[in-house]
């Protein structure tokens, strides 16, 4: 089933959503107010094309990735891997900036529904000898079935 987002769905809350889009440095827009919306009742990932698919209204293809760049790049939002290389998003947990992201968690990809999960309860390995490589970042995958499909 699929919930289409509409801007009196999170009217009650549009002050907390406009503070968090200010204290990132973005503009307040119809647009990203409702972005934000959806990020934060999602409990997973979603594509480019699950969000113009999901916000009410005709919204172009261009609007869509600019927002998601710049949410992406103000720290709001983080890329998270997707089946067949397909990128998706997810809304930061912890307080990233916008020169860096500070996530350091695992994330669960769904062989049924395909979705992407963040998993924060996971503790990453060490990685303690690199042969003399300079380790920037690191990822861990996993697959199998989220609790809904599970179901």
């Amino acid at each position: 089933m699929r919930f289409i987002y509409t801007f009196d769905f999170y009217m009650s809350d549009s002050m907390n959503l406009s503070e968090e889009l200010k204290k990132h440095g973005l503009r307040k827009t119809s647009f990203r107010l409702e972005l934000l919306a959806l990020f934060k009742e999602i409990t997973s990932s979603l594509s480019a094309e699950e969000v113009k698919n999901r916000i009410a209204g005709k919204t172009d293809k261009v609007t869509v990735y600019r927002a998601l760049d710049a949410f992406e790049k103000s720290g709001l939002i983080h890329r998270v891997p997707g089946k067949g290389n397909v990128t998706r998003y997810a809304l930061c947990q912890t307080e990233c900036g916008s020169d860096n992201h500070l996530h350091n968690h695992a994330h669960l990809i769904c062989n049924v529904c395909t979705d992407t999960f963040c998993i924060e309860d996971v503790e990453m390995p060490v990685i303690k000898e690199t042969n003399g490589f300079n380790i920037q970042s690191s990822k861990l995958i996993l697959e199998g079935e989220c609790p809904d499909c599970q179901k």
